[in-house]
């Protein structure tokens, strides 16, 4: 592994962006300012954010600061977990073919549907009444 200083990674899931900078180090990771631990309770949260270092086997060699904005929890930890693969891929471009088959290196597209006018959300139809 050659000499990192610092390894940067934009993750995007719905209207979460988190930024996400990796550095040599213990493991910790802080998310706007705060431990893992406090700012996701759920432990399948956690998980996911360190989901991309288990799949490339690089637990505890990284410590990660990441700030994310906008959306819900679920979709913040799964916005710092495509942040986390892309700066590994920024340091090490043969961890590429392990990552997308993870699936981790594919920003998830899927947004709110809008809700359409005349309607009462964005499929569903108000009661129809024949008479």
């Amino acid at each position: 592994m050659p000499a990192i200083q610092k390894l940067y990674g934009t993750g995007k899931r719905k209207n979460a962006v988190a930024r996400v900078y990796l550095s040599a180090g213990g493991g910790t990771v802080t998310v706007n300012g705060r431990t893992i631990e406090d700012y996701f309770p759920r432990e399948t949260s956690r998980m996911i954010v360190n989901q991309a270092f288990e799949i490339s086997e690089r637990q505890g060699k990284f410590d990660v600061s990441a700030t994310v904005a906008g959306g819900g929890l679920a979709a913040q930890a799964e916005a710092v977990r495509h942040g986390i693969s892309r700066a590994l891929l920024s340091g090490e471009s043969d961890l590429r073919p392990t990552l997308r088959k993870a699936g981790l290196l594919t920003r998830d597209s899927r947004k709110k549907e809008r809700k359409k006018p005349g309607q009462p959300g964005a499929r569903k139809k108000f009661q129809f009444s024949k008479r």
